[in-house]
């Protein structure tokens, strides 16, 4: 796919954090190049500044998941008012997504490990607790700053339900599993296999949920064909635990990567929902913000073109068209 000079101005014209991964997925810039722009993260910009609010215990605004003091009851936990995005696992998720080293949070691993506790059940933070979600989040977050996190990751495998997927309710009695859930479980699995090696066993569980939703086409019920949901087609950044079938999408680019791997052709549906989502100019909208507390903005306001979500939309459109023209290409030559 022929990707636009003024867009890729554009797009490079950003924070180190996006900059960088635009340099390598889009530019396809030497890696010197975007390795150099990677390593800004942690003295310029976005990631810099999240750096410099970590807590001396090594947390963020002094707790786990739910900023320190959170009034669970108060009119910041109301239906609609949003989950705090500024406690720890919250950061250490957009540090990591952001491709930031581990060794600039050098030491932090021992000290969540000493000072942070869940809100639920005051549980050691590297042993997680029973939301699938955050037992993702920590499963990734583990394996990036080398926590031993290998009991969770059994975790998965122990709790994937009879369907394939994952459901943070399954503690509620829950046994049909979330498309939320599902997604961020995955990630937290790929990134650890990544990581690690993995195992068969947690490769089968991936696969029974990467299944899970390609079933649906990543957007629809099994039972009726429908949407699952109007959040489905809804673009946001950044992503949070919500799904949309452009984060996905996302996903799925990355362990097809992994694997070594075709896109699977079940994508299809979603693929040319977000083909059509993308403005005449080559631009994705931001849609919504998803509320509640943040340490600062990283992205536009509602209804402005996204640089964020237009690197990610056309990273996957490059990524799909491409192996389309591939398989073309070697059918063309054994004709």
């Amino acid at each position: 796919m022929a990707l636009d000079p003024a867009l890729l101005d554009w797009l490079l014209d950003a924070d180190p954090a996006l900059r960088w991964q635009v340099e390598r997925d889009l530019v396809g810039a030497p890696s010197e190049v975007w390795g150099a722009t990677r390593a800004r993260i942690a003295t310029e910009g976005f990631g810099a500044r999240l750096l410099a609010l970590q807590d001396p215990d090594g947390q963020w605004a002094g707790g786990a998941f739910f900023p320190s003091g959170f009034d669970f009851r108060g009119p910041e936990a109301a239906e609609g008012a949003g989950q705090p995005w500024t406690a720890t696992t919250w950061t250490l998720n957009t540090l990591r997504d952001w491709g930031i080293d581990a060794a600039a949070l050098a030491g932090t691993a021992d000290l969540l490990a000493a000072n942070s506790r869940w809100e639920y059940g005051d549980l050691p933070y590297w042993r997680g607790e029973v939301d699938c979600c955050i037992n993702a989040y920590t499963l990734a977050n583990g394996a990036w700053l080398g926590a031993d996190v290998s009991g969770m990751a059994q975790w998965f495998v122990d709790h994937r339900l009879a369907d394939g997927g994952w459901n943070c309710e399954w503690v509620e009695g829950s046994t049909r599993s979330s498309f939320h859930s599902t997604l961020n479980s995955l990630r937290g699995l790929l990134y650890y296999e990544a990581a690690t090696g993995g195992s068969d066993v947690l490769l089968a569980a991936r696969r029974a949920g990467e299944e899970y939703l390609l079933q649906r086409r990543l957007l629809r019920t099994l039972s009726t064909g429908e949407l699952v949901g109007p959040w489905v087609t809804r673009f946001a950044y950044p992503f949070r635990w919500y799904y949309s079938m452009l984060n996905a999408a996302d996903y799925f680019r990355a362990a097809a990567l992994h694997d070594g791997a075709a896109p699977d052709p079940r994508l299809a549906d979603a693929i040319e929902a977000i083909r059509a989502a993308r403005r005449p100019d080559g631009t994705w909208l931001q849609e919504r913000r998803h509320p509640g507390r943040v340490w600062f903005r990283v992205d536009v306001a509602p209804g402005e073109p996204s640089k964020w979500l237009t690197f990610y939309g056309t990273r996957v459109l490059a990524w799909w068209d491409g192996a389309s023209e591939r398989a073309l290409s070697v059918r063309s030559r054994k004709v």
